[in-house]
């Protein structure tokens, strides 16, 4: 009998087949730790499960991971609900994850830690962003479910405390897989009003109840609110992630609605007050003022007020005898000068004057007619230049020079031989 051969392909597809029919590995529950943690752009994710001294290739689906509350990571411990196979093609068997769950804590509560840790890295928690609450306003919305305890204990706590206070309410589902994204539809409608408070939440119940208000895209939509909101989810031991975005967070409804206006009661009794302290105010001034006004009209120059012009009519009469006295000196001490200038011989004799300024001319100009070379030449006298320059002296001259000889009538160019 000759011996039957398999291919691979044979051999890896008969295992399988065999691991297909083991009841046991069709709906397994299997815990451990993740490692090696990627998801590829197809949306699968591949991982290795382990524990202590063993481990087993790993893979989820993109259509399985819509379940998924949290982000498997590497080091989380888990447990996975799923089957164990051969991939054929390498001859290895894996686990095909269908559910997931983090070991000892769960879904919901790995998925808000999560969240939590990456909005408060981006900032969104800080007190820097948070907006004042209104002391008093005018007209406060609520997105909530327009029926249950919520609303009743907003409104009935509101109008109690501060009657004044419009209410305007923006229904929404607060439970379930479709109430998040109303949430968001409806903050968003709020800010089309003009509002001075806004107040987001519903009642108590567990968190798979509560969650809308944990989703990312409520805190996102309460973080970008123009609005000032106030967070009020569940119970005071129940926190979610809007409470931490939220500018105020309320232990209850109603406890939001407390924040949110003032009890009419106090505000009176502060008007009160300030009205107390407003007329004794008033009083003192009034009293104040009625002091300095009798001090005033004690004052002498109130009971006299003629001394006040008697001052100053003094001071005027000073002024103007002091003006007469100086304008008489500047009079005579003019007239004096004047009478000095009219006695001067100058003005007697103006002939004089002009005498004395002509005879220093005339000596001046006599002067100048002995110098002048051009009556020396007048008398038969010449002048000798060479190249314009006259000459005083035989010694100046020597032979080959050129000559100007400049009689009164006329030049005679000669060489000296």
């Amino acid at each position: 009998m000759e011996n039957e051969y398999y291919t691979v392909s044979q051999i890896n597809a008969y295992i399988n087949r065999k691991l297909k029919t083991d009841v046991n590995l069709r709906n397994i529950y299997i815990k451990g730790e993740i490692s090696n943690f990627k998801t590829y752009p197809s949306g699968h994710s591949y991982f290795t499960l382990k524990d202590k001294t063993s481990q087993i290739p790993a893979v989820m689906f993109k259509g399985r991971k819509h379940s998924l509350k949290f982000q498997p990571e590497n080091g989380m411990k888990v447990i996975i609900k799923g089957k164990i196979e051969v991939y054929e093609k390498d001859g290895k068997y894996q686990l095909y994850a269908t559910t997931m769950t983090e070991d000892g804590i769960g879904n919901l509560h790995i998925a808000f830690e999560q969240l939590k840790k990456k909005l408060k890295a981006e900032g969104l928690f800080e007190d820097a962003h948070k907006k004042e609450i209104p002391k008093y306003p005018k007209k406060i919305g609520v997105v909530t479910a327009q029926t249950g305890a919520a609303i009743r204990d907003i409104i009935t706590t509101i109008k109690k405390r501060y009657p004044y206070c419009e209410v305007l309410v923006f229904s929404t589902l607060v439970q379930g897989d479709l109430a998040a994204a109303q949430i968001v539809r409806q903050i968003n409608h709020a800010q089309e009003f003009d509002i001075d408070t806004l107040i987001v939440g519903r009642g108590g119940g567990s968190i798979e109840d509560l969650w809308p208000f944990n989703e990312e895209i409520v805190a996102r939509a309460i973080y970008e609110c123009k609005i000032p909101v106030i967070s009020a989810v569940g119970h005071e031991i129940d926190w979610t992630i809007s409470d931490y975005v939220a500018d105020k967070r309320a232990p209850t409804p109603t406890g939001a609605a407390m924040i949110a206006v003032p009890d009419i009661n106090d505000v009176r009794f502060k008007i009160a007050q300030l009205n107390g302290r407003l007329n004794k105010n008033m009083r003192d001034i009034i009293s104040q003022n009625k002091t300095k006004l009798d001090n005033i009209s004690q004052k002498q120059i109130l009971k006299n007020p003629e001394s006040i012009y008697e001052i100053k009519s003094m001071t005027l009469d000073n002024l103007v005898t002091k003006l007469e006295l100086e304008s008489k000196r500047i009079i005579t001490e003019n007239k004096n000068r004047l009478f000095e200038l009219e006695n001067k011989n100058i003005l007697k004799n103006p002939n004089e004057i002009i005498r004395m300024k002509r005879d220093p001319y005339l000596r001046n100009l006599d002067k100048l007619n002995v110098l002048n070379p051009l009556l020396t030449l007048k008398r038969g006298y010449a002048l000798t230049k060479i190249e314009g320059k006259v000459v005083s002296s035989a010694k100046d001259v020597k032979s080959g020079d050129k000559l100007d000889v400049e009689f009164d009538d006329g030049v005679i160019n000669t060489r000296v031989i």
